[in-house]
């Protein structure tokens, strides 16, 4: 017959077990803390990127919006014979905002940066001739008048510029839209392929 060993029943100090309640407590406290800190960022977030949806689309709209008046102001320059090609009636100033090799090419810059060129005392009118609208407000506003925060600017650049040969019975038609002012603007632009049908 074996001999078996017993240890005997440890009892349990009702001290020691105090303090684990508060653990447990301090854990699920710093947990749900925690899930209630990234429901608020989250949704802080996404109101904060529908915002800026709703800027960007209203930026877009402007640019539909200038390319809807510069095709108008244009068909009736060829329809009136004021133009018979888009010859002379290309953006080429300042300097090299044709030039594809050129630091001041027109693709190379934002549409803030474009501004700043065109407007370089930022008194709302071009120092360069060839453009078919500079910021033109649009939206109507409370009380008269318009809307500041919404314009847009059009003109045309040569799109063979730089190339072999350049063909004035087209051209690139840019629509640059802004919704805001200041720090605060978003820009958009459209380029859109004009052509005159030869008969």
């Amino acid at each position: 017959m074996m001999n078996t060993f017993r240890f005997p029943k440890k009892q349990r100090d009702p001290g020691l077990e105090k303090g684990s309640g508060l653990i447990v407590v301090i854990l699920v406290m710093a947990f749900l803390v925690t899930v209630g800190i990234a429901v608020i960022t989250v949704t802080g977030v996404g109101s904060r990127v529908a915002g800026n949806l709703r800027t960007q689309h209203n930026a877009f709209n402007a640019a539909e919006a200038g390319f809807d008046a510069a095709w108008i102001a244009v068909e009736d320059l060829f329809i009136n014979e004021s133009w018979i090609n888009f010859e002379g009636h290309y953006l080429v100033d300042p300097a090299g905002i044709d030039i594809p090799q050129d630091v001041n090419y027109f693709r190379k810059m934002t549409d803030l940066e474009l501004f700043s060129l065109l407007d370089s005392n930022d008194d709302g009118t071009p120092d360069y001739g060839n453009i078919i609208f500079f910021k033109q407000e649009f939206v109507p506003a409370q009380g008269g008048g318009t809307d500041p925060r919404y314009t847009y600017t059009a003109f045309l650049m040569d799109d063979e510029r730089g190339g072999v040969s350049s063909d004035p019975y087209d051209a690139l038609l840019i629509c640059i839209g802004t919704s805001g002012t200041g720090s605060t603007m978003t820009t958009s632009r459209l380029e859109i392929v004009l052509a005159v049908e030869l008969n």
